[in-house]
């Protein structure tokens, strides 16, 4: 039995690449299942929140919350254990370029030629700016973007007393961060982001968010022309 045991400890982790940035890049399972990833457990110390653990191991809030139900978010009392849901069920379908799960508030990206996939947590579209499902491409990848409010988000700002300029230049209060990822779906992106608490929460005006590390991993991996397919697929809990 506990050689059985040290055997899948070590299967686990094979299938597992550790980066310094956390970005999570597993091997695709050899036997075509759909699992990859370990959940994790941490010890809350006196300064960690939620938002600051979901950063560190690449998770989203939400992640975050619905796998620790009825511990304090912001106060987890000292000691208390606190669940990582590091294990991801990929999305039905064909494993081959971008794949959103809208459900999941999380991307898969599969690199064409390779047995292997990233996974990043999501920030997207809040009620009334829903993100779209859809089928489409990367068309276009830019770095330290300008952005260019549209009229309807700066009619918004405007109502709640916080007028938005034509443009707002590159630079930390831009909420577009160092790089934009163009989708073929006018006016939606795949961007960073000047907020991290907006990451894998539903608070967006219908763009995709990401942790501005994440993006830039993406950005120098994802070619233009990359097949993206964006669903709303139900997943097993994580809890």
């Amino acid at each position: 039995m506990k050689k059985n045991k040290l055997q899948l400890a070590s299967a686990v982790l094979a299938s597992f690449v550790f980066q310094p940035s956390m970005a999570a890049r597993y091997e695709l399972p050899p036997d075509g299942s759909s699992v990859v990833g370990v959940r994790q457990t941490v010890i809350a110390r006196y300064e960690d929140t939620f938002a600051d653990l979901a950063e560190r191991y690449d998770l989203g809030y939400q992640e975050m919350l619905d796998a620790n139900p009825g511990v304090d978010a912001w106060l987890p009392k000292v000691g208390t254990q606190i669940q990582i849901p590091t294990q991801f069920t990929l999305p039905a379908g064909p494993r081959e370029g971008v794949v959103i799960n809208l459900t999941e508030l999380r991307l898969y990206y599969f690199p064409v030629g390779t047995r292997l996939v990233y996974t990043y947590p999501l920030g997207i579209g809040r009620e009334g700016w829903d993100s779209p499902v859809a089928m489409t491409r990367i068309t276009e990848k830019v770095a330290n973007p300008s952005w260019f409010p549209p009229p309807s988000i700066r009619a918004e700002h405007a109502a709640q007393g916080e007028p938005l300029p034509d443009r707002v230049p590159p630079g930390p209060d831009n909420p577009l961060g160092p790089y934009k990822i163009r989708l073929g779906l006018p006016a939606y992106l795949i961007h960073g982001s000047n907020k991290k608490f907006g990451i894998g929460t539903r608070t967006s005006h219908g763009c995709f968010r990401m942790y501005n590390q994440d993006v830039a991993e993406l950005f120098s991996i994802l070619p233009v022309g990359t097949k993206v397919r964006i669903t709303n697929e139900l997943i097993a809990s994580k809890t």
